[in-house]
């Protein structure tokens, strides 16, 4: 009997995606409640406690650095520096360009390149990448693969339809946020919608570290009094 998601199919990457949207939170929020004191919100979309950020990242280096699972740690730690910082990068780069937010700063650690990316952060990419590699994949995979067929691409549809509408909604909801801060009424039903359900305040309160940017501005980070 085939198993379901063997190899690199269109399932076990979705499940790998799934994840990593959901483990990065978990762990990040662990991070927050260690290094600050205090539960904070770590979710990058409104519904569930996902983040695209750490599930395309668990995609990508799924998908290009699998090949060097054979290769010496080394050769995965730099590919994973270099491949984690220009993720970050782009990320940061088109939450601003989109929604003119940003939601990290890094203006203040040393060898940082525009705010958006640091060299220590980089090499944190670089050890989860030969964590993910050698040990993390792995044994997602198996897991993965031993749900069962009877039930598994029916919830795998499932789940990637609630993903997109979270995402859409999420999207829509921050970017009429930008848009109020810029003074812009809503025009139509939809726009009067997300101002009634999606407010400033709910979405400070999902996205706290969350801040706002004009559009097409030299990227100046505000930090906190």
């Amino acid at each position: 009997m085939k198993r379901f998601a063997s190899g690199l199919n269109f399932y076990k990457l979705f499940w790998v995606f799934f994840s990593g949207c959901f483990l990065g939170v978990v762990l990040e929020t662990i991070w927050c409640l260690i290094t600050r004191g205090h539960f904070e919100s770590r979710t990058g979309l409104i519904y569930g406690p996902f983040n695209l950020v750490y599930g395309f990242g668990a995609l990508l280096m799924t998908v290009s650095l699998i090949w060097l699972s054979g290769k010496r740690d080394l050769y995965i730690f730099l590919a994973g520096s270099v491949l984690g910082a220009a993720f970050e990068y782009l990320c940061s780069y088109v939450q601003q360009t989109l929604f003119g937010t940003v939601s990290w700063d890094y203006s203040q650690f040393p060898l940082n390149f525009h705010g958006r990316v640091n060299l220590l952060y980089s090499l944190f990419w670089g050890l989860l990448a030969v964590l993910w590699v050698k040990d993390i994949y792995p044994f997602m995979s198996k897991r993965i693969e031993r749900i069962p067929n009877s039930w598994g691409r029916s919830v795998t549809w499932i789940l990637l339809v609630f993903m997109v509408v979270d995402v859409l909604v999420s999207a829509a909801a921050v970017g009429r946020m930008s848009a109020r801060n810029e003074g812009v009424s809503a025009r139509n039903r939809v726009e009067q919608f997300l101002d009634t359900h999606y407010s400033d305040e709910r979405l400070n309160r999902i996205y706290p570290n969350m801040v706002y940017k004009e559009k097409g501005k030299k990227l100046e980070y505000q930090t906190e009094e």
